[in-house]
């Protein structure tokens, strides 16, 4: 397994730098690995970092969705710094934490609703290669959300992705976040869990699971 990023992080400097310390350390308690990996290349982190505070101020999106649509997408990609930070963010911003631990494995737990199972599945869709969204899942989201909910869900997905990619691709992991501050860990899919330490499945789990 790597255990360090595949580009080592440069030392974070000047006034701009100690700027993007300082909100780093407000808003999440440290400075995460990431941000000195990025300041390789500032204007790449600088711009990176605006869209996400224009994507963070988008409103037609119920925000527990939005956050269930974030997840969902880096749990496809496999980024776990993603996971941490919007699990973190989601606790932070009071969101309903049980709900957001479970994302990981939605398609096996029994807590969320047909709409958000279906902004899942179309988070999961979106970021599929090649994308997989259905006219089918497309209409009934149109339906629930309207024209302008479903757009920004698309946009937040296609955000995720960006940063999800190129946070894997540059081997950065999840900053523990959501463990300093005490959270218990996200929930792992059934595939993903060693047979040993398996417990007895719930009878319906598998037809809860299959539902879009």
């Amino acid at each position: 397994m790597m255990e360090t990023t595949r580009i080592p992080p440069t030392e974070v400097t000047g006034l701009y730098g100690a700027a993007v310390k300082l909100i780093s350390r407000k808003m999440l308690g440290k400075v995460p690995d990431s941000i000195g990996v990025l300041w390789h290349h500032p204007a790449v982190m600088k711009d990176s970092m605006t869209i996400g505070r224009k994507v963070d101020g988008w409103g037609e999106l119920d925000p527990q969705l939005a956050s269930y649509a974030a997840m969902a997408a880096a749990a496809t990609i496999g980024c776990g710094f993603c996971l941490d930070l919007h699990y973190f963010l989601a606790h932070d911003r009071g969101l309903d934490e049980e709900k957001v631990r479970e994302v990981p494995r939605w398609r096996e737990a029994s807590v969320f609703s047909p709409l958000e199972r279906d902004v899942m599945a179309y988070a999961e869709a979106m970021s599929a290669t090649p994308p997989a969204v259905t006219d089918e899942l497309s209409a009934r989201l149109l339906d629930a959300l309207g024209p302008a909910a479903l757009v920004e869900l698309a946009g937040r997905v296609g955000f995720m992705n960006l940063t999800a990619r190129m946070n894997v691709a540059l081997g950065i992991r999840s900053s523990e976040f959501a463990a300093e501050c005490g959270l218990a860990p996200l929930a792992v899919r059934e595939a993903d869990v060693d047979p040993a330490e398996r417990g007895p499945v719930e009878r319906g789990s598998a037809e809860l699971g299959s539902a879009a």
